[in-house]
């Protein structure tokens, strides 16, 4: 082993076939040194001091050694340090197994395998024929009934990609796969905070190698026409040159489709402007849409109009998407089910999470038997279902939303490594209704362009047709309704640019019924159901021949379709 002339850059460490170059950064006048450990022994066997700098980079290469068969660390003014910029580290291999740094038990790895993709690419698949879905890779399969075999791991993920096709899902959202500290005070299940943002869980590997188990992943998701964003929630201080780097780093060693970045973070911005990463899914959460709707799905006045701006906009340019529901507050279940966050069991006296979730138990707080209010749930579910996939932006739904899942009230189960935080799989089969609800709205929204345009509508006729390609009624046809009071609207969809067929959804989340005037036809048209929130996806559309009005029961949406006969 020798030492020899090295680069300051790229950061981390480069393996070449003749040398491994080791570079980081070191702020001022600090000592640093290498150290090199042989794989599973417990002190280094080599140190090497770092004198060469350029700035505050501190590099060195060493050559005449087989770079799989050592392990490193820093040593930097006497502390033990994991290179920030490491690919992958040995030592963490099982989930909530406590490890010391101080104590060598975690180290770099020098990580040189070489994987076969198979001609795989990212899928830069349209973001107007995204239906996404946000999981959590651990508590996705880790629960005893979901029936896959290498549970909470990314071969789990693997297991259940036919489901996830069957139900009509194209992207995955996970929550950080980044090697991050889980164990402490409390639980980190979610795994936000300081982390190595480079190396991939291997605690996340039911074959113990985060690399590899992720490049499956993504590569089992690519053949079944699923993209895969990684939430990468870099903390503030994070200098922007990491951020990109890291980013550039996913994309072309992973093939990873996009990311969900904070959007409080100025590094975001940079991301954003990055040429490499110009055609990249880059993506923020943002609250707006999921505020809004969720006032109105339980019938406070004044957000008609709230409701029409959010159902039309792309919010492409922001990076956001449309959810009701997300791991940040309730699943869909808990938002119909409790008026008040129930964190008692993350030790905190129920001070964390979200105050304000604009929920609504439907009359009783928790679980409940009492048939009206069970009845009165599913609706809200159905129709907090159709404000989001009938919504043109790009829809997201929370893992587990489609068949009932519970935590049990509680809003931030950051902590919660365990069946609360985890889906519970058993839903499926008690609420295989709502499953088939999910994936038939899924296919609708799909078979119907005007559900998700290229570009958003503007209201104005734009082929002349004789009606704008999106305009609003309340119970007067051609009549937006702007009284604060309002808690109702329809939405009609011109087909005409498209060369489909026209559709009319109606929205009435008050606690009364109301009559909607029909908007007229061409001659020989009649408006079908297509589906409602009684009624469900309908396989057959119901024909409304010659009727003007439809009375909307409480709480109900109903989407229609005009057309000149059954379609085939």
């Amino acid at each position: 082993m020798k030492k020899v002339q090295g680069q300051p850059l790229p950061l981390g460490v480069t393996i070449t076939e003749n040398q491994v170059n080791f570079s980081v950064v070191v702020p001022g006048e600090k000592k640093c040194r290498l150290l090199l450990y042989r794989n599973e022994e417990g002190a280094p066997c080599r140190t090497y001091d770092m004198e060469e700098a350029l700035g505050d980079v501190r590099y060195l290469a060493l050559t005449g050694f087989r770079a799989g068969e050592y392990e490193y660390n820093y040593e930097i003014d006497g502390e033990i340090t994991v290179d920030p910029y490491v690919r992958a580290l040995a030592g963490r291999i099982v989930w909530g197994e406590e490890r010391d740094i101080r104590k060598h038990e975690v180290r770099g790895y020098l990580y040189r395998g070489e994987y076969d993709w198979e001609g795989d690419r990212p899928l830069r698949l349209p973001r107007c024929e995204v239906v996404a879905y946000s999981l959590h890779v651990r508590g996705f399969t880790r629960d005893m009934h979901s029936k896959v075999r290498a549970k909470g791991t990314f071969e789990g993920v693997i297991e259940k990609l036919p489901y996830l096709k069957e139900l009509g899902i194209n992207q995955i959202h996970c929550m950080p796969v980044y090697e991050f500290e889980e164990c402490g005070l409390r639980r980190n299940y979610w795994g936000y905070g300081p982390g190595f943002y480079f190396a991939p869980k291997s605690a996340y590997a039911a074959c113990g190698d985060g690399v590899k188990a992720l490049k499956d992943m993504v590569k089992a998701c690519h053949k079944e026409g699923i993209e895969v964003v990684l939430e990468m929630p870099f903390e503030i201080f994070v200098p922007a040159l990491t951020v990109v780097e890291c980013l550039r780093y996913y994309l072309i060693e992973y093939h990873v489709d996009g990311f969900i970045l904070n959007p409080c973070a100025d590094a975001t911005r940079a991301a954003m402007e990055d040429p490499v990463l110009k055609h990249t899914k880059l993506l923020t959460h943002r609250m707006d849409f999921q505020s809004v709707m969720r006032q109105f799905l339980k019938g406070d006045e004044g957000m008609v109009n709230g409701v029409i701006y959010w159902l039309r906009h792309l919010s492409e340019e922001e990076g956001a998407f449309n959810y009701i529901a997300s791991h940040n507050g309730f699943t869909l279940n808990d938002l119909v089910s409790y008026d008040g966050k129930h964190n008692e069991q993350n030790g905190e006296n129920n001070q964390d999470g979200p105050d304000y979730n604009y929920s609504w138990n439907c009359g009783a707080e928790g679980p409940s038997r009492k048939k009206a209010v069970a009845g009165l749930r599913r609706r809200q579910i159905r129709n907090a279902l159709f404000l989001v996939l009938l919504a043109q932006g790009m829809p997201c739904i929370l893992s587990g939303d489609e068949f009932g899942n519970s935590q049990k009230g509680n809003n931030n189960v950051y902590c919660q490594d365990n069946p609360v935080g985890w889906l519970n799989w058993s839903g499926l089969k008690s609420h295989s209704d709502q499953y088939e609800f999910v994936k038939g709205l899924i296919r609708l929204r799909r078979e119907y362009g005007v559900f998700h345009p290229q570009k958003e509508m503007c209201g104005a006729d734009m082929v002349s047709c004789g009606v704008p390609d999106v305009s609003y009624h309340g119970e007067s046809a051609w009549r937006t309704p702007s009284e604060v009071s309002s808690r109702q609207l329809g939405v009609y969809y011109s087909g005409a640019a498209l060369k489909e067929d026209d559709c009319f959804v109606i929205y009435n989340m008050h606690w009364l019924s109301h009559t909607f005037a029909l908007p007229a036809l061409s001659k020989g048209k009649n408006w079908y159901m297509l589906a409602s929130t009684d009624e469900g996806i309908l396989e057959n559309p119901l024909c409304m021949k010659d009727k003007k009005a439809l009375e909307v029961a409480p709480r109900t949406v109903i989407v229609l379709t005009g057309r000149k006969g059954q379609k085939n």
